[in-house]
């Protein structure tokens, strides 16, 4: 059984739907937190938890990150006390660490034509 500190983590590609890694996360990382895998960095869009059932009890013994990745670091700014992702000048921007906005969740902001200020 791992300990509950040093959880067995699958970290898959929310959007080419692959595995990138498998690790032991001394940490639990909430969706919009940032990554660090082989020099690519990745946004925690969803965690999911597995249970064992055993001895009459559950017990949480892995860990799944869905994650895409960050295009660039400079592409998101700080706002009410959160992260932000895209251009929070832009009225279509979802003002979300995880959803840039409706009309271009991947992005960029720079040259989208829906771009609207």
């Amino acid at each position: 059984m791992p300990h509950p500190d040093h959880l067995p983590t699958q970290i898959i590609d929310v959007h080419q739907r692959r595995q990138l890694a498998k690790a032991i996360l001394d940490w639990m990382p909430q969706p919009g937190n940032l990554v660090e895998l082989e020099n690519t960095t990745y946004r925690v869009v969803e965690r999911c938890h597995r249970y064992l059932f055993r001895k009459g009890k559950y017990t949480l013994y892995q860990m799944i990150l869905y994650v895409q990745v960050l295009e660039t670091h400079d592409d998101h700014t700080w706002i009410d006390g959160q992260w932000v992702i895209g251009d929070a000048q832009c009225k279509f921007n979802a003002r979300s660490p995880l959803l840039r906005c409706a009309v271009n969740p991947l992005g960029p902001c720079t040259g989208c034509v829906h771009r609207a200020i």
